[in-house]
């Protein structure tokens, strides 16, 4: 269950009909008769192939771990299940998969295959069985609580009531056709409101698909300004280590550095550009600030980072302010004159640098909307309010929503296929009401539906979907 590599300790899982052969194998006779569910047991592992005769006690020790029964149907899968916790050395546990393998009919599990499992013993039903890989992988917390309500079966209720809303409604369609001649016409207009309020259901649920590709994306924050700001000084100080090169000297930067950093709603991509400047020095200079202008152009959030020593020695006239307060000045026109690299946020570096009664310092930034800080990547001053600020941006609502969104292609091409399929009803109902023909596309719309929770499913479905699981999940 855990990534290959030296850890403090490693996960294996087994599960099937040889767990307690496994069991036996490993820890001996008396650990079968004293074995109870759910209860954690330190033992020693031995490899039983370099004993001596019949004494288990020469065999080789593998190690000293903990492991925990679960007996089926309470498992996972639904089958008994055997963890084990060894010291994460590769060594113990490539021993410990050698010994377990040794068991017949024992073999290495396939990606998936415990969930698969889990799907095929009825512990959860595919739309469950899929949001477990977008548990593992949620890059954000709005996107993990999402695959938690998944999980937790949010979808899969509303997807067995309109299931059950079209049996019924199937049910006494297939009534009429059996009964033609007996019973009399139809109610074609109760039909339709029914029909109706189903395809706004379906409607609803498919229109909230967001591919994993959008999803998944890690939000994008950019850091720009004049050559020698204090950018990268701000990315170390950020992710708490000496990342990026520092140089007193302007220009040090001359490409984009991309760092990855965590944020309380989630991970994002931060950007360190190089400075830009009115005038390229020469070509290099040219090409590497046409670079961080590309890479802004991509930004979710665009953030100015002004050098609050130069801008307290500017005057007034440099700095093409037409008020007294300094405060008020715009100091991104001095960087950029570009619309598109309008800035979401200001910070003015180096504030540990100021005197105290600095303008810069003394009064915030109160001419505009966007939000401006100050901040001393020396001292931490503002640092706090910048990864605030940035989470408030990137990651906007998304906390306090209720809402649950599907990612899977396979529900949303489902979904569709049940929507085209109650257009085609209630076109009928409107202009030719064969109850035969629209009790056919009912039963189509109810075997889509069943389709996205694995009531009907095949097995090129569900190779496709577990073929992408981690091994051991």
């Amino acid at each position: 269950m855990t990534p290959a590599g030296v850890s403090a300790v490693a996960a294996l899982r087994v599960s099937g009909s040889k767990v307690r052969e496994v069991i036996r194998l490993l820890f001996g006779e008396s650990s079968i008769k004293n074995l109870k569910a759910r209860e954690a047991k330190l033992a020693t592992a031995r490899d039983f192939r370099t004993m001596a005769g019949n004494d288990r006690k020469t065999a080789q020790v593998i190690d000293s771990l903990l492991y925990i029964f679960f007996e089926g149907p309470n498992s996972y899968t639904g089958e008994d299940v055997l963890e084990l916790y060894p010291h994460g050395n590769p060594i113990i546990v490539r021993e410990l998969l050698q010994v377990i393998k040794s068991v017949e009919g024992v073999r290495l599990a396939e990606p998936g295959e415990y969930t698969r499992r889990a799907f095929l013993n009825g512990r959860m039903d595919l739309v469950q069985a899929e949001s477990v890989a977008d548990v593992i992988h949620s890059a954000n917390r709005a996107e993990l609580r999402n695959a938690h309500r998944l999980l937790g079966g949010a979808l899969s209720k509303k997807v067995k009531t309109l299931t059950e809303q079209v049996m019924d409604i199937s049910a006494r369609l297939e009534l009429d056709v059996d009964f033609a001649e007996e019973e009399a016409d139809p109610d074609y207009a109760t039909w339709g409101a029914k029909i109706e309020a189903i395809r706004e259901s379906v409607e609803s649920i498919l229109k909230s698909f967001k591919g994993n590709a959008a999803v998944r994306r890690l939000p994008l924050a950019v850091l720009y300004g004049a050559p020698n700001a204090g950018k990268s000084s701000l990315v170390n100080a950020l992710l708490g280590e000496d990342r990026i090169l520092v140089s007193n000297i302007p220009g040090t930067t001359r490409d984009f550095v991309e760092v990855r950093l965590f944020l309380a709603g989630g991970e994002i991509r931060l950007v360190d550009t190089a400075g830009i400047a009115d005038k390229a020095t020469d070509a290099l200079d040219a090409l590497s600030m046409e670079k961080s202008r590309e890479i802004l152009a991509e930004a979710d959030m665009k953030i100015l980072v002004v050098d609050s020593l130069d801008e307290r020695r500017k005057t007034k006239d440099e700095r093409g302010c037409s008020t007294s307060s300094p405060t008020l000045c715009h100091p991104e026109r001095n960087v950029v004159k570009s619309k598109d690299l309008t800035p979401d946020l200001v910070i003015y570096s180096k504030c540990d640098l100021l005197e105290s009664m600095d303008p810069i310092k003394a009064s915030p930034f109160q001419g505009d909307k966007r939000t401006v800080l100050r901040v001393s990547s020396k001292t931490g001053e503002g640092l706090n309010a910048l990864t605030e600020a940035m989470n408030a941006r990137l990651f906007a609502n998304r906390d306090d929503s209720e809402d649950i969104w599907i990612t899977s292609e396979r529900e949303k091409t489902c979904l569709e296929e049940a929507l085209a399929g109650i257009d085609r009803t209630l076109s009928l109902i409107r202009t030719n009401p064969a109850v035969e023909l629209i009790a056919f596309e009912m039963q189509l719309v109810r075997r889509a539906l069943q389709s996205i929770t694995g009531e009907i499913s095949s097995e090129d479905v569900l190779q496709k979907i577990f073929a992408g699981f981690c091994i051991g999940k």
